[in-house]
């Protein structure tokens, strides 16, 4: 055997030798964890609970108001879910994925408010007697 084998005829690396070629630096994405994992599973849950005992329990009778904080706990849970599981900050990929997302809520945003913007025209401009006609025809 060489001066440089193991016990089992493999060629024995030096520390140095060792990491040679091979790139071992981080590469800045966060590291899952079960405590993170659990505190993001424990935070869905809640912000899942509520909005559903908001509904089923008849808290608020404002429907707007209602809507209006469902969608806030929604994109409460949005964050969450991006944190805790996704693991998204501005340090992934140099922030690539933070912009990535940015514009796509920024695209969300523009034709979720488009289209609530036309309907809601659409029903504010119906002629007045037509759920009339359309209420005499349903079966």
């Amino acid at each position: 055997m060489s001066a440089h084998a193991d016990n089992h005829g493999h060629p024995a690396h030096d520390s140095h030798d060792a990491h040679a070629g091979h790139d071992h630096h981080d590469s800045g994405a966060p590291h899952s964890t079960l405590k993170g994992y659990a505190t993001g599973f424990i935070l869905a849950v809640i912000l899942t609970a509520i909005p559903f005992w908001l509904v089923m329990g008849d808290v608020m009778k404002d429907p707007g108001t209602l809507g209006l904080v469902l969608m806030g706990f929604a994109g409460v849970q949005i964050v969450v879910h991006m944190i805790y599981f996704l693991h998204m900050n501005s340090k992934v990929e140099q922030g690539w994925s933070m912009l990535a997302l940015v514009f796509t809520m920024m695209l969300l945003v523009i034709m979720l408010a488009g289209s609530i913007w036309v309907m809601y025209h659409m029903n504010h401009n119906m002629m007045p007697g037509m759920m009339n006609e359309i209420i005499k025809q349903a079966p």
